[in-house]
């Protein structure tokens, strides 16, 4: 992704294209990569944002879903934007429902995809074997239905963060705060328009997970794709443009 990351306000982001601003939130192990073709596809119509989430450089006892949220609203402020479409992978879907339910009147739409906020199983019980490069692999290959997207530069950037204390530590305090802030209470009262994009073979945040956010969301609309893992943007991403793009046009948010 050959963006320019823009520094303002004490803020790191990327922004393309004009219009509304459709804010992009990455997981825990996310990347700006996860979404090039996102940005490709909407910059024609949004102003696309991906403000850099301060996963790793938070205090420790601070450092939780809620913390980020914080930061987002914060984000939005700084930017003067009086509405916001958000779109949040994993982790980053997490962070846009708690956002979304602190501060309903500033989101125009939600969309997530393969989100945490109800269940998700990441690295199970077991700490990352850090020296353990393959292992690594094989728990970056489990995002994804096809293997081959597990590429070695994503495997080397996992390896990297699970190999560094400081972020192992806020990997861990992040995890247990989104076990924490389990969303179904809120939800039914989250009345935004709600697309869920979900892979039908996604075993970290599982099918039925999807299935409960559907029914408790009240306006809420659930799209599977096939043959598909834990990041649909990145396995099959002109589907998830252009299931994306619909939902934007069948609702007047384009």
């Amino acid at each position: 992704m050959n963006y320019s990351i823009r520094e303002e306000g004490g803020f790191r982001f990327i922004e393309e294209g004009e219009g509304r601003p459709l804010i992009l939130l990455h997981g825990l192990f996310g990347a700006l990569s996860n979404f090039r073709e996102v940005v490709g596809h909407f910059s024609q119509s949004h102003k696309v944002v991906i403000p850099m989430l301060p996963l790793y450089s938070m205090p420790v006892l601070n450092t939780g879903v809620k913390s980020i949220a914080h930061f987002l609203r914060d984000f939005v402020h700084y930017k003067r934007w009086e509405q916001v479409d958000l779109l949040g992978n994993s982790l980053g879907g997490h962070v846009a429902l708690i956002y979304a339910r602190e501060h309903p009147e500033r989101v125009r739409s939600l969309t997530l995809t393969a989100s945490s906020g109800l269940y998700e199983n990441a690295f199970g019980s077991s700490f990352p074997r850090r020296e353990d490069k393959e292992f690594i692999r094989r728990k970056v290959a489990v995002t994804f239905y096809d293997p081959v997207h597990a590429t070695d530069e994503l495997v080397d950037e996992c390896f990297q963060v699970v190999n560094d204390r400081n972020r192992v530590l806020r990997i861990l305090a992040l995890a247990k705060s989104a076990i924490r802030h389990n969303m179904a209470r809120d939800l039914p009262h989250m009345t935004m328009p709600v697309c869920l994009i979900w892979g039908r073979n996604d075993t970290i945040t599982p099918p039925e997970v999807a299935e409960d956010f559907h029914r408790l969301m009240p306006n809420s609309s659930l799209y599977w794709i096939d043959k598909c893992g834990h990041a649909p943007m990145m396995e099959h991403p002109d589907l998830f443009n252009s299931i994306l793009e619909n939902w934007f046009r069948e609702h007047g948010l384009k």
